[in-house]
């Protein structure tokens, strides 16, 4: 039994430990990459209320432009 023991204690992480994009504190593997649900949700309603976006090139607008003509 004293083997087992040893052996689940040498397992790495599967995930590396970084902190929260939010605030900083050290993550939680529930929440992953966040440290609580609270700081998980205030980062989707910034991706559904449209603060995160993607900027688009001018080349992808202008051919988009272009398709549509």
């Amino acid at each position: 039994m004293s083997e087992e023991k040893n052996t689940s204690a040498k397992i790495a992480p599967l995930r590396k430990a970084r902190p929260c994009p939010e605030c900083g504190k050290p993550s939680s593997r529930e929440d992953y990459p966040f440290c609580s649900n609270r700081c998980r949700e205030v980062d989707l309603s910034r991706w559904l209320s449209g603060s995160y976006a993607i900027p688009v090139a001018d080349d992808e607008a202008k051919a988009e432009h272009q398709d549509d003509q």
